[in-house]
Protein backbone atom coordinates (compact mmCIF):
# COMPACT_ATOMS: atom_id res chain seq x y z
CA UNK A 1 0.00 0.00 0.00
CA UNK A 2 0.86 3.74 -1.02
CA UNK A 3 0.63 6.59 0.84
CA UNK A 4 1.90 9.88 -0.76
CA UNK A 5 0.74 12.93 0.06
CA UNK A 6 1.77 16.23 -1.36
CA UNK A 7 2.21 19.66 1.69
CA UNK A 8 1.27 22.62 0.32
CA UNK A 9 2.74 26.04 1.93
CA UNK A 10 -1.27 26.70 2.65
CA UNK A 11 -1.12 23.18 4.85
CA UNK A 12 1.61 23.80 6.75
CA UNK A 13 0.55 23.26 10.70
CA UNK A 14 0.10 25.76 13.28
CA UNK A 15 0.27 23.96 16.53
CA UNK A 16 -0.98 27.27 18.90
CA UNK A 17 -4.11 27.57 17.30
CA UNK A 18 -4.63 23.87 15.93
CA UNK A 19 -5.74 24.97 12.27
CA UNK A 20 -7.28 22.28 10.57
CA UNK A 21 -5.54 20.72 8.08
CA UNK A 22 -6.25 19.09 4.37
CA UNK A 23 -5.27 15.65 4.58
CA UNK A 24 -8.73 14.20 4.63
CA UNK A 25 -8.26 14.05 0.87
CA UNK A 26 -7.29 10.01 0.59
CA UNK A 27 -4.04 8.68 1.00
CA UNK A 28 -3.38 8.21 -2.65
CA UNK A 29 -2.43 11.93 -4.59
CA UNK A 30 -1.74 11.27 -8.19
CA UNK A 31 -0.22 14.46 -8.84
CA UNK A 32 2.36 13.47 -5.89
CA UNK A 33 2.81 10.51 -7.36
CA UNK A 34 3.35 11.62 -10.65
CA UNK A 35 6.15 14.54 -9.16
CA UNK A 36 8.51 11.43 -7.41
CA UNK A 37 8.36 9.49 -10.36
CA UNK A 38 9.36 12.99 -12.46
CA UNK A 39 12.73 12.21 -10.53
CA UNK A 40 13.24 9.05 -11.88
CA UNK A 41 15.06 10.64 -15.31
CA UNK A 42 18.97 11.51 -13.87
CA UNK A 43 19.19 14.65 -16.12
CA UNK A 44 15.71 16.26 -14.03
CA UNK A 45 17.50 14.46 -10.58
CA UNK A 46 20.36 16.37 -11.29
CA UNK A 47 18.79 19.35 -12.27
CA UNK A 48 17.25 19.39 -9.03
CA UNK A 49 19.93 18.46 -6.97
CA UNK A 50 21.41 21.40 -8.65
CA UNK A 51 18.72 24.20 -7.42
CA UNK A 52 18.28 22.34 -4.13
CA UNK A 53 22.06 23.43 -3.10
CA UNK A 54 22.19 26.18 -4.69
CA UNK A 55 22.57 29.45 -2.71
CA UNK A 56 19.97 31.50 -4.03
CA UNK A 57 17.34 31.09 -6.91
CA UNK A 58 19.25 29.53 -10.31
CA UNK A 59 18.99 30.40 -13.74
CA UNK A 60 18.05 27.92 -16.63
CA UNK A 61 22.31 29.20 -17.87
CA UNK A 62 23.19 28.20 -14.37
CA UNK A 63 21.61 25.05 -13.85
CA UNK A 64 22.43 23.68 -17.46
CA UNK A 65 26.25 24.44 -16.85
CA UNK A 66 26.39 23.06 -13.62
CA UNK A 67 24.86 19.77 -14.66
CA UNK A 68 26.98 20.11 -18.15
CA UNK A 69 23.64 20.30 -20.22
CA UNK A 70 22.33 22.64 -23.33
CA UNK A 71 20.50 25.07 -21.80
CA UNK A 72 17.47 24.36 -23.72
CA UNK A 73 17.27 21.09 -22.65
CA UNK A 74 17.66 22.23 -18.85
CA UNK A 75 14.80 24.88 -19.65
CA UNK A 76 12.92 21.84 -20.92
CA UNK A 77 13.52 19.91 -17.48
CA UNK A 78 13.33 22.89 -15.28
CA UNK A 79 10.27 23.45 -16.57
CA UNK A 80 8.61 19.72 -16.13
CA UNK A 81 9.95 19.81 -12.42
CA UNK A 82 7.82 23.19 -12.12
CA UNK A 83 4.75 21.24 -13.61
CA UNK A 84 4.68 18.79 -10.96
CA UNK A 85 5.43 20.85 -8.11
CA UNK A 86 9.11 20.05 -7.31
CA UNK A 87 10.26 23.80 -7.77
CA UNK A 88 8.66 26.84 -8.40
CA UNK A 89 9.40 30.73 -10.55
CA UNK A 90 11.02 33.17 -8.15
CA UNK A 91 10.71 36.39 -9.20
CA UNK A 92 13.10 38.64 -7.85
CA UNK A 93 12.07 42.18 -6.19
CA UNK A 94 13.04 45.02 -8.82
CA UNK A 95 15.89 46.26 -6.20
CA UNK A 96 17.55 42.86 -7.47
CA UNK A 97 16.67 43.52 -10.56
CA UNK A 98 20.07 45.51 -12.45
CA UNK A 99 19.60 48.36 -14.49
CA UNK A 100 21.03 46.51 -17.75
CA UNK A 101 18.68 43.82 -17.08
CA UNK A 102 16.23 44.70 -20.49
CA UNK A 103 13.49 43.10 -21.84
CA UNK A 104 12.13 40.07 -20.59
CA UNK A 105 13.74 39.11 -17.30
CA UNK A 106 15.28 35.80 -16.66
CA UNK A 107 13.42 32.67 -15.79
CA UNK A 108 14.81 31.81 -12.16
CA UNK A 109 14.20 28.83 -10.28
CA UNK A 110 13.89 27.09 -6.43
CA UNK A 111 12.40 24.58 -5.11
CA UNK A 112 8.89 24.64 -3.84
CA UNK A 113 8.11 24.52 -0.20
CA UNK A 114 7.09 22.71 2.09
CA UNK A 115 7.35 20.07 -1.02
CA UNK A 116 6.28 16.35 -1.66
CA UNK A 117 6.19 14.11 1.18
CA UNK A 118 6.00 10.49 0.72
CA UNK A 119 5.23 7.58 3.00
CA UNK A 120 5.20 3.84 2.02
CA UNK A 121 3.45 2.38 4.04
CA UNK A 122 1.41 5.29 5.19
CA UNK A 123 2.54 7.34 8.29
CA UNK A 124 2.04 10.12 10.01
CA UNK A 125 5.32 10.79 11.96
CA UNK A 126 5.00 14.77 11.00
CA UNK A 127 1.36 14.54 13.04
CA UNK A 128 3.27 12.67 15.99
CA UNK A 129 5.92 15.46 15.78
CA UNK A 130 3.87 18.32 15.68
CA UNK A 131 2.22 17.26 18.89
CA UNK A 132 4.96 16.51 20.44
CA UNK A 133 6.65 20.18 20.07
CA UNK A 134 3.92 21.37 20.47
CA UNK A 135 3.21 19.53 24.25
CA UNK A 136 6.51 20.75 24.64
CA UNK A 137 5.94 24.44 24.16
CA UNK A 138 2.73 24.29 25.65
CA UNK A 139 2.98 22.43 29.43
CA UNK A 140 1.75 24.16 32.07
CA UNK A 141 3.15 25.00 35.20
CA UNK A 142 3.41 21.86 37.45
CA UNK A 143 2.01 19.75 34.15
CA UNK A 144 3.74 15.63 33.35
CA UNK A 145 4.44 16.52 29.93
CA UNK A 146 3.27 13.04 29.11
CA UNK A 147 0.01 14.47 30.24
CA UNK A 148 0.40 17.72 28.39
CA UNK A 149 0.62 15.26 25.28
CA UNK A 150 -2.37 13.27 25.97
CA UNK A 151 -4.27 16.77 26.27
CA UNK A 152 -2.78 18.36 22.91
CA UNK A 153 -3.11 14.87 21.11
CA UNK A 154 -7.10 15.54 22.50
CA UNK A 155 -7.44 18.93 21.06
CA UNK A 156 -5.79 18.39 17.51
CA UNK A 157 -7.99 15.21 17.14
CA UNK A 158 -11.48 17.37 18.42
CA UNK A 159 -10.69 19.93 16.19
CA UNK A 160 -10.52 17.58 12.81
CA UNK A 161 -13.90 15.90 14.36
CA UNK A 162 -15.65 19.43 14.46
CA UNK A 163 -14.78 19.90 11.07
CA UNK A 164 -16.22 16.81 9.50
CA UNK A 165 -19.10 16.94 11.92
CA UNK A 166 -22.27 15.97 10.55
CA UNK A 167 -25.63 17.60 10.73
CA UNK A 168 -27.37 15.51 14.00
CA UNK A 169 -24.58 13.64 14.80
CA UNK A 170 -25.31 13.14 18.44
CA UNK A 171 -28.80 11.03 17.81
CA UNK A 172 -26.54 8.08 15.65
CA UNK A 173 -26.34 4.69 16.60
CA UNK A 174 -23.33 2.96 17.70
CA UNK A 175 -23.36 0.99 13.74
CA UNK A 176 -23.81 4.66 11.56
CA UNK A 177 -21.41 5.86 14.32
CA UNK A 178 -19.13 3.70 13.60
CA UNK A 179 -19.18 3.92 9.96
CA UNK A 180 -18.56 7.44 10.14
CA UNK A 181 -15.56 7.24 11.99
CA UNK A 182 -14.23 4.52 10.32
CA UNK A 183 -14.71 6.70 6.82
CA UNK A 184 -12.86 9.29 8.23
CA UNK A 185 -9.93 7.69 9.36
CA UNK A 186 -9.66 6.19 6.04
CA UNK A 187 -9.55 9.07 4.56
CA UNK A 188 -6.77 10.41 6.89
CA UNK A 189 -4.40 7.47 6.15
CA UNK A 190 -5.87 4.63 8.17
CA UNK A 191 -6.19 0.93 7.32
CA UNK A 192 -9.23 -0.29 8.85
CA UNK A 193 -9.85 -3.63 10.02
CA UNK A 194 -13.65 -4.83 10.55
CA UNK A 195 -15.30 -7.80 9.62
CA UNK A 196 -18.60 -6.03 10.54
CA UNK A 197 -18.55 -7.87 13.30
CA UNK A 198 -17.01 -6.90 17.28
CA UNK A 199 -14.32 -3.65 17.25
CA UNK A 200 -13.04 -1.50 14.58
CA UNK A 201 -9.27 -2.44 14.43
CA UNK A 202 -6.19 -0.96 12.05
CA UNK A 203 -4.18 -2.99 10.59
CA UNK A 204 -0.81 -1.03 11.39
CA UNK A 205 0.32 1.92 13.48
CA UNK A 206 0.31 5.03 11.58
CA UNK A 207 3.15 6.17 14.07
CA UNK A 208 5.18 3.31 13.77
CA UNK A 209 8.32 2.95 13.91
CA UNK A 210 8.58 4.99 16.75
CA UNK A 211 5.86 3.98 18.69
CA UNK A 212 7.99 0.76 19.18
CA UNK A 213 10.39 2.95 20.91
CA UNK A 214 8.11 4.49 23.15
CA UNK A 215 4.62 2.85 23.03
CA UNK A 216 3.48 4.26 26.65
CA UNK A 217 3.69 7.63 25.69
CA UNK A 218 2.79 7.25 21.90
CA UNK A 219 0.19 5.08 22.19
CA UNK A 220 -1.21 6.98 24.55
CA UNK A 221 -1.18 9.68 22.41
CA UNK A 222 -2.74 7.83 19.60
CA UNK A 223 -5.90 7.29 21.78
CA UNK A 224 -6.15 10.62 22.62
CA UNK A 225 -5.97 11.95 19.02
CA UNK A 226 -8.39 9.45 18.25
CA UNK A 227 -10.73 9.99 21.47
CA UNK A 228 -10.77 13.75 20.55
CA UNK A 229 -11.80 12.98 16.86
CA UNK A 230 -14.72 10.96 18.20
CA UNK A 231 -15.79 13.86 20.39
CA UNK A 232 -15.38 16.36 18.35
CA UNK A 233 -17.71 14.63 15.76
CA UNK A 234 -19.82 14.42 18.79
CA UNK A 235 -20.55 11.05 18.81
CA UNK A 236 -21.93 9.60 22.03
CA UNK A 237 -22.42 5.89 21.42
CA UNK A 238 -18.75 5.16 20.34
CA UNK A 239 -15.42 5.22 21.78
CA UNK A 240 -11.99 4.40 21.77
CA UNK A 241 -10.42 2.16 23.54
CA UNK A 242 -6.53 1.53 24.36
CA UNK A 243 -5.30 -1.99 23.45
CA UNK A 244 -1.45 -2.08 24.01
CA UNK A 245 0.13 -5.17 23.02
CA UNK A 246 -2.37 -5.66 20.08
CA UNK A 247 -1.17 -6.81 16.70
CA UNK A 248 -1.12 -3.83 14.80
CA UNK A 249 -2.54 -0.54 16.00
CA UNK A 250 -3.11 -0.30 20.14
CA UNK A 251 -6.35 1.66 19.40
CA UNK A 252 -9.87 0.49 18.35
CA UNK A 253 -12.89 1.54 18.37
CA UNK A 254 -16.41 0.19 19.25
CA UNK A 255 -19.47 0.87 20.71
CA UNK A 256 -20.11 2.87 24.17
CA UNK A 257 -21.88 0.39 26.95
CA UNK A 258 -22.48 2.77 29.33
Amino acid sequence: MIGVKRLRSSERFVPIDWRYHAWVEGILDASAVTAVATLSDPVRRALFETVRRAPAASTREQAAAAVGISRKLAAFHLDKLVAVGLLELHSPSPEAVRPRHVGRRPKLYRVAEPGVQVSIPPRRTLLLAELLLAAVTRTRSGEDPAVTAMRIGHERGRAVGEKEAPARSRRMGPERALTLVRLLLERLGYVPLHSGTGPVQFRSCPFDPLSVAAPDVVCRLHHAYVSGIIEGLQLTSVHATLVPGSAGCCVELGPRTS
